[in-house]
């Protein structure tokens, strides 16, 4: 028995002396919140291979104007911005009204939203693993272009069903196989949970956040972009500005 798997038996046995019970997966969160048990380095670690990640990714972002965008139109007969594929989502207006309760008062707005194309965004996977006894959870280094500071650690699999469906004609995401599909490569949903996005630029979207557990033994390459990390590096590093992006604090919220 591993140290961790002996402090879990004796925080649950304390639990049980008093009365009170939790589930195992619940019970192991507690105490991997407890220290840092990482088998895969520490904290400055973690916080190092982060920065030299930020440091290094090659992603530019520059501001054009919206009629300058390739691959994107605007649909003479709604007005509505569209992907000439008929993909990812549709920027339209709204207008919104009896609204008293809002700062704007009764009278209500017109503005802007984005709609996910069938409302469902995509799966936000974190993929378990233990690993010298130890459960820790393979996240990445991911540049998006409204990132602040382009890198952010986010889950495993962070893909819309259109990334998914290759509707961007690239590659598959890394891992997608853990998360979606018939075979899920093996792995034990721990959790799994429709998650809903910023309603107020956002319309009806939500995503599917989901917990998997790989076999202990299963061999697992990852490219540099990804690390491993325990439960309490993950936490730790929410006290940090813009690191964690709200993908993987969704994620963890269900822990």
């Amino acid at each position: 028995m591993s140290a961790f798997d002996a402090a879990v038996a004796a925080y649950r046995a304390c639990l049980a002396a008093e009365g009170a019970t939790v589930d195992p997966l619940r019970a192991e969160t507690h105490v991997e919140a407890w220290k840092d048990w990482s088998t895969a380095g520490t904290l400055a670690e973690a916080e190092a291979w982060f920065e030299a990640q930020r440091a290094a990714n090659p992603m530019r972002v520059v501001d054009i104007p919206l009629r300058e965008v390739a691959g994107w139109h605007v649909d003479p007969a709604t007005g509505n911005v569209r992907h000439d594929r008929g993909a990812f989502f549709v920027v339209h207006g709204v207008r919104v009204s009896n609204t008293a309760g809002r700062e704007v008062g009764v009278g209500g707005w017109d503005q802007p939203m984005m709609t996910q194309i069938g409302f469902d965004g995509g799966v936000l996977g974190l993929l378990r693993q233990r690993r010298g006894g130890v459960p820790m959870y393979l996240v990445e280094a991911k540049a998006e272009p409204g990132n602040y500071q382009r890198v952010q650690i986010s889950p495993t699999l962070q893909a819309t069903f259109a990334n998914l469906d290759r509707a961007h004609r690239g590659r598959r995401p890394h891992f997608a196989d853990w998360f979606v599909g018939t075979d899920r490569a093996g792995g034990q949903t721990l959790w799994r949970a429709w998650l809903s996005e910023d309603g107020g630029r956002l319309h009806r979207k939500r995503n599917l956040g989901v917990l998997v557990e790989a076999p202990a033994g299963a061999e697992i390459v990852a490219p540099p972009c990804f690390r491993w990390m325990s439960l309490w590096q993950l936490k730790a590093l929410l006290d940090r500005n813009a690191i964690v992006n709200p993908h993987i604090r969704g994620i963890l919220a269900g822990l």
